[in-house]
């Protein structure tokens, strides 16, 4: 099938992601070689914050470990809070792989931010990635009160396969009463492990995490059940049957990427349930393009759109 072309502006970005993230194909046998990759873009967490009003520690509650950041100085109450769940295909990546998002929503809205350390496949196959993210949610809404959240303002994120399990996490506490979340923010989510839609095949061999990378998350996640008849809707969100009594969704994706019409598909599917769902999908724009590319004109119309959601969403006067 032929692809979506490119946006001209993000087209140097694509490279330097490609270069930088996907330098070595991800397969079973070189998952290990990828996560080392990852792990040298990362900088500690001290470098990260630097010398920007921040404070932040850790917390380790059973299997899980949880970073919290938040405004420096005094402390918070009745604040919102952002659980954030990392991207990496469910096999890479860490708590502070995207954790600069909290640190900005911190410092610009006030928020407290909570990442979460999910222990990653194959070597942790479904379902413990989903429950530990679950978890982590569990003693964030119970800790709300010295965490100086307000448990009615506590919104779920993630970008990729911390999309997927951002979706999972909501189907999880509507099934099991709880925790209350007000919103899912699911970036180019990958929730649907049989890899057969249009998109899935436009982007085989090409681009930023194509068809194959995707196979290969799914299988590490799944083994040999991947594309089955039998997979949990906790494992990939687009198998639920009902998608009905969710918390509002701000879903987005590129239009050259292979997640576009899984986002598209789970939008649609949560609106004929008569629930909310923001959708946007970017012209021209690969995944993980505005992270990639941020000066772009497509990057920051993303970007405005994201932070009207959240503003929105959680009451925010900024």
């Amino acid at each position: 099938m032929k692809p979506v072309p490119y946006d001209p502006e993000l087209e140097a970005g694509l490279a330097v992601f490609l270069d930088l993230v996907e330098s070595v194909p991800l397969r079973a046998h070189t998952i290990q070689q990828n996560r080392e990759i990852f792990a040298a873009l990362l900088p500690p967490m001290e470098q990260i914050v630097g010398d920007r009003p921040i404070h932040w520690e850790d917390r380790v509650v059973g299997d899980v470990t949880l970073t919290i950041v938040r405004r420096a100085g005094e402390a918070p109450v009745g604040v919102p809070g952002i659980y954030q769940i990392h991207g990496g295909g469910m096999m890479l990546g860490t708590r502070f792989f995207g954790i600069e998002d909290l640190i900005a929503n911190a410092i610009t809205y006030g928020t407290v931010g909570v990442a979460v350390e999910y222990r990653l496949a194959p070597e942790h196959p479904h379902p413990t990635p989903a429950e530990d993210c679950y978890a982590g949610l569990v003693w964030m809404a119970e800790h709300a009160e010295e965490l100086g959240i307000d448990p009615a303002r506590i919104l779920v994120a993630g970008a990729s396969a911390g999309a997927g399990l951002t979706a999972a996490v909501s189907l999880m506490a509507r099934d099991r009463g709880g925790p209350a979340i007000a919103g899912q923010l699911v970036s180019a989510p990958m929730i649907d492990d049989r890899n057969n839609t249009t998109s899935s095949y436009q982007y085989d061999g090409i681009g930023a995490w194509d068809r194959n990378n995707n196979d290969t998350g799914w299988t590490a996640l799944l083994g040999d059940a991947a594309g089955g008849p039998d997979v949990s809707a906790y494992a990939a969100p687009a198998r639920a049957t009902d998608l009905g009594g969710l918390p509002p969704a701000y879903i987005d994706a590129g239009a050259a990427e292979v997640f576009r019409d899984e986002a598209v598909e789970y939008a649609t599917r949560i609106w004929a349930a008569g629930g909310q769902a923001e959708l946007h999908v970017w012209a021209g724009a690969f995944h993980g393009f505005a992270g990639a590319a941020p000066q772009a004109r497509v990057s920051k119309a993303s970007a405005d759109a994201l932070n009207s959601w959240l503003r929105r969403t959680l009451g925010l006067m900024y």
